[in-house]
């Protein structure tokens, strides 16, 4: 590691230094043999102190074997090992890691293909077990994820699957927990990403939704007409008792007609007989007068610039 290389240079060079001061005070002269003597204990001594001196960042743990049986864990911070002695195979990281994970072309319960990508995220409690008890605990861990995700698929209904993404997710949590239990490593969360359908199906799917929604939009509709029709039935009954009321009511839908932009409007002579409108002749004259009515709102609008 690189904060180790830099202390076990820095700790050689200082010592060296000193040995070569030592020396240098004893005689002179290097070449006599107790200045080559000092000179060379105290490379000796800085190569053993530089090999013997290690340091682990907050978030490492290093793993210390002597004579290939384990010894302890060491860090965070500055720590001895006996060189030769001891060793560290392993550097074990404790932080949060994230791992991605997928499963192709694997089939639902309802025997549909689909590709699942995932996300895994995960963390070391044990680095003793993570070190002693499985030699590759980061492949291992991906192994596990991928044929957890596979057996969760070949379960699920492909509709639960779209429907139910962390239901599906809290599934492959507790499964990939309870497998990597004993290696020490504890499954935070696992998110699944997406869900990929063949084409074919896809549209199939989305023409299905299609006429799901213009069959409610149809319900919808027909159960707007009935309630209309419900409301004109109410309506008609409280006109039945009362020929004056209806009569204005009448008058009032023929004058709304007459007031738009329509200039020829179709009555029944049953309609203009019943409102009381004198014949045809009374008709006409109230379409004039309407027609009247809405020129001089006309002329009061865009009146003439001379």
């Amino acid at each position: 590691m690189r904060n180790n290389a830099s202390i076990a240079t820095l700790l050689f060079v200082v010592i060296a230094a000193l040995g070569l001061g030592l020396a240098f005070s004893y005689s002179s002269d290097l070449s006599s043999t107790a200045s080559q003597l000092i000179f060379s204990i105290s490379l000796f001594v800085a190569i053993i102190i530089a090999s013997a001196t290690k340091v682990a960042s907050q978030w490492t743990r290093a793993v210390v074997l002597r004579l290939g049986k384990f010894r302890r864990l060491n860090g965070p911070g500055i720590f001895f090992i006996i060189p030769v002695i001891d060793n560290i195979p392993y550097w074990i990281d404790i932080r949060v890691i994230s791992t991605s994970f997928k499963a192709e072309k694997t089939l639902t319960k309802d025997t549909v293909p689909v590709d699942v990508d995932a996300v895994l995220f995960w963390k070391v409690i044990d680095p003793k077990k993570a070190s002693m008890d499985v030699a590759d605990y980061y492949s291992a861990i991906s192994w596990a994820s991928q044929t957890a995700l596979r057996d969760v698929i070949g379960k699920t209904m492909l509709s639960d699957m779209l429907e139910g993404r962390d239901k599906m997710s809290h599934i492959l949590q507790r499964i990939i927990d309870e497998r990597t239990e004993p290696w020490g490593i504890n499954v935070i969360s696992v998110e699944v990403k997406d869900v990929l359908i063949p084409e074919g199906l896809e549209a199939a799917m989305s023409m299905q939704a299609q006429a799901e929604r213009e069959r409610q939009a149809r319900v919808i509709l027909g159960d707007s007409e009935r309630q209309i029709a419900n409301m004109f039935n109410e309506a008609a009954k409280s006109y039945e008792n009362n020929p004056t009321a209806f009569h204005l009511r009448a008058m009032n839908m023929l004058y709304e007609g007459l007031k738009t932009n329509s200039t020829i409007v179709i009555v029944p002579s049953t309609a203009v007989e019943t409102m009381g409108l004198g014949g045809i002749n009374g008709t006409l004259g109230l379409v004039k007068g309407i027609q009247k009515e809405k020129e001089k709102e006309k002329d009061k609008t865009f009146p003439n610039v001379m």
